[in-house]
């Protein structure tokens, strides 16, 4: 994405490999996939069973309790850059265009 002049300096940096809504939409929503995923491995959920019927993931995989998270700062900075992603977004909607797609 090119820096236009009307263009603030944290939308430039949030999207500046991205030049399509679709490519800033899939980033976001990782972003904010990763910081859902991050929750269950938290130790603020230490009634959250690691293994057995009631799983996090229904029995199927076992969590090791080695691949808990010692604090929220994975799932805290997940969400933190999806919300600066999304209003980049919002902000390239409201006052600018994306980049047409070469067909």
């Amino acid at each position: 994405m090119e820096r236009r002049d009307n263009m603030p300096i944290w939308v430039f940096f949030g999207l500046s490999s991205i030049n399509s809504r679709k490519g800033a939409l899939i980033l976001f929503w990782s972003c904010f996939a990763f910081g859902i995923a991050c929750i269950p491995f938290s130790p603020a959920l230490p009634w959250l069973p690691t293994t057995g019927p009631g799983c996090f993931a229904c029995g199927i995989v076992p969590i090791p309790s080695s691949y808990r998270l010692d604090d929220w700062s994975w799932s805290g900075l997940t969400f933190i850059v999806a919300l600066w992603y999304w209003l980049c977004i919002r902000w390239i909607d409201k006052n600018s265009t994306w980049e047409t797609q070469p067909q």
